[in-house]
């Protein structure tokens, strides 16, 4: 790509690169990153209009879902427009309209074993916005042996949970090491069974876009070998540590 940015480039972005530890350079780095979005509910939603407006340059989005009312009121990207259409089409259609210079990729499948190496692999940085555990250890399993960068989260009634692995480190522990397969229901990230408040959704999903971007550019800390705990209902926020199992 053109190595400087045009007039409309440092126009759009410019609250972004006065700021000392972004800059032109690191605009630079945001709109040649590519990122891909697993789920697009209310953490993916969120996080993908934010990673837009920052100027990501590529972004996959993957949902084999279709907008329901119940979803309206926590998911960002879709109205009452958008009923019974397909969650992936919708966001594209949104996002081009908020960015057109963001190129969108959408996979209208569910993520499995034969295809979610294909898809990750084109991708620098991952974020899980999924509510099922399956999916979960499926996208963390895979990160893990293509050495990507993962964050996840995981919602439920007033309270959130943000995950971020770096795999190019050997050291890094991973969902497995805190979450055991054996012991867990998916009843605990299904919105349908616990109920969610639609704002904690959209404070979560914008932390998984804050670091992918501060990792983007390389900046601040991350929680690797942390969960960040956030219960909103009474503003408690706590990082707990967590190690990795041989």
């Amino acid at each position: 790509m053109n190595s400087k940015l045009n007039n409309n480039q440092i126009e759009r972005y410019s609250r972004q690169i006065i700021l000392k530890n972004i800059g032109i350079l690191g605009q630079k780095k945001i709109i040649q990153s590519k990122v891909l979005i697993v789920g697009m509910g209310g953490l993916g939603c969120p996080a993908a209009e934010l990673l837009t407006r920052a100027g990501v340059g590529t972004i996959g989005i993957v949902d084999i879902d279709k907008v329901d009312l119940s979803n309206i009121h926590r998911q960002s990207l879709f109205d009452i427009q958008d009923l019974k259409k397909f969650k992936v089409f919708v966001a594209k259609k949104k996002l081009k309209k908020i960015n057109s210079k963001t190129k969108v990729d959408c996979y209208k499948i569910l993520l499995n074993k034969h295809n979610c190496s294909k898809i990750i692999k084109k991708y620098d940085y991952i974020i899980d916005g999924t509510d099922n555990f399956e999916t979960k250890f499926l996208i963390n399993d895979f990160c893990k042996s293509l050495k990507k960068f993962l964050v996840t989260g995981a919602i439920s009634k007033f309270d959130g949970q943000i995950f971020t692995f770096d795999f190019q480190d050997q050291k890094t522990p991973c969902i497995r090491n805190f979450f055991q397969e054996d012991t867990i229901s998916d009843e605990i990230l299904n919105c349908e069974h616990e109920g969610i408040l639609g704002t904690v959704a959209g404070i979560i999903g914008s932390m998984q876009a804050n670091e992918i971007l501060k990792k983007i550019l390389k900046i601040g800390k991350d929680l690797n070998s942390h969960i960040l705990i956030i219960d909103l209902l009474n503003l408690n926020f706590r990082k707990v540590k967590f190690i990795k199992r041989r």
